[in-house]
């Protein structure tokens, strides 16, 4: 760092007569703004007056043997030290701060101090407490020392204020960094975090767009018809036209749908009653072989398990002689045996007065 003195040059000795020696200009470099020419006189220095034109006749700039250019505007001054941690693999790094301008260029020039910072790191050196502060802590604790470094610095600045020559020199704070390793980590943590965030919150906004597209879905496609509509994802006359479609084609499955009921309720009709019919003919098929049945409970019993009702005849019994008109008695089938009483409906008779003359009738 090339501050407080920018530069210096070896002047050559000028020849010639007093009223004729004159320094060349380009033997004195240009001086840059806020700085000032520090002319080197025999054993003397001595600043050229400061907003005059350059004169190469000026007995100064004839004299001198060498030039400085000290730079006498303010500047911020930063100098680092290094601090131990718990561990002797890791360390902290202190930059402290420092505002220094020069009050005395020719006491600058005389120093020769082309760079503030090395005098600046000897005052931070001279502090042989500093390491102690940071010596207890591990280097995850870089906070924690940073507070503590700066409370000593404050007042290690105060008690032993930093000095150089021909400048003035005030302490403006104090910063500690952990090594470059726990800082790269630190930072691919930090990445890896927000990735895993940004990921999550990705998710997030998918599910939540999930779940709102879900809702409008259960309502219906009129809304989301109407939802495309309004984004103009969806042209109005289309969506009219599918409306209509899809209604024309609900009707037609609703008619076809409504057909096909009635022709199954129609053919389950059609065999039920067929059913019943073929119920009747067995049981009248079995009665056949009987040789004494009351059909009238026959009848009865038929019309009970088949849903009709006493006064109707019976399919399948029309032709046999019982339904309308019919009288209910009792009727025996076959041949009446010569030795069987009469069927009445008082009960079994003989022609002689109606009394049961074999124990065998009784059984049948």
């Amino acid at each position: 760092m090339n501050y407080p003195v920018i530069a210096e040059h070896v002047l050559a000795t000028v020849q010639g007569n007093w009223w004729s020696r004159r320094r060349h200009r380009e033997d004195v470099p240009p001086l840059p703004p806020g700085a000032v020419y520090v002319f080197r006189v025999g054993g003397n220095y001595r600043t050229f007056p400061e907003g005059m034109v350059f004169d190469p006749s000026h007995p100064d700039v004839l004299e001198a043997s060498s030039v400085s250019l000290v730079d006498t505007r303010a500047r911020l001054v930063e100098v680092e030290r290094q601090l131990p941690s718990v561990s002797e693999a890791d360390t902290f790094t202190m930059r402290a701060s420092f505002t220094c301008q020069v009050t005395d260029p020719t006491v600058i020039a005389r120093q020769g101090i082309i760079d503030v910072t090395v005098p600046l790191r000897a005052y931070l050196m001279g502090d042989s407490d500093l390491p102690r502060v940071s010596a207890g802590h591990r280097v995850e604790e870089v906070n924690a020392v940073r507070t503590e470094v700066t409370h000593r610095m404050t007042a290690y600045s105060a008690i032993v204020p930093p000095r150089v020559a021909g400048t003035s020199v005030e302490f403006v704070s104090a910063e500690v960094h952990a090594s470059d390793d726990l800082r790269d980590w630190e930072q691919k943590l930090r990445d890896a975090r927000r990735d895993w965030e940004l990921r999550r919150g990705k998710r997030a906004f998918e599910t939540q767009d999930a779940l709102q597209i879900a809702e409008l879905l259960a309502q219906g496609s009129d809304h989301v018809d109407a939802f495309g509509i309004v984004r103009e994802e969806i042209d109005v006359t289309e969506a009219a036209a599918r409306i209509h479609r899809i209604a024309d084609e609900e009707s037609a499955r609703r008619d076809k749908a409504d057909t096909a009921d009635r022709a199954h309720a129609h053919a389950r009709e059609t065999a039920e009653a067929q059913m019943r019919r073929d119920m009747v003919l067995t049981l009248l098929r079995q009665m056949s072989g009987s040789e004494y049945v009351d059909y009238h409970q026959v009848l009865e019993q038929v019309l009970r398990e088949t849903g009709g009702q006493a006064g109707q005849a019976a399919p399948g019994l029309t032709g046999i002689g019982i339904g309308d008109g019919a009288d209910g008695r009792m009727v025996e089938s076959g041949r009446p045996r010569p030795d069987r009483t009469t069927p009445g409906r008082g009960g079994s008779h003989d022609p002689r007065g109606g009394f049961v003359t074999d124990e065998d009738d009784l059984v049948d």
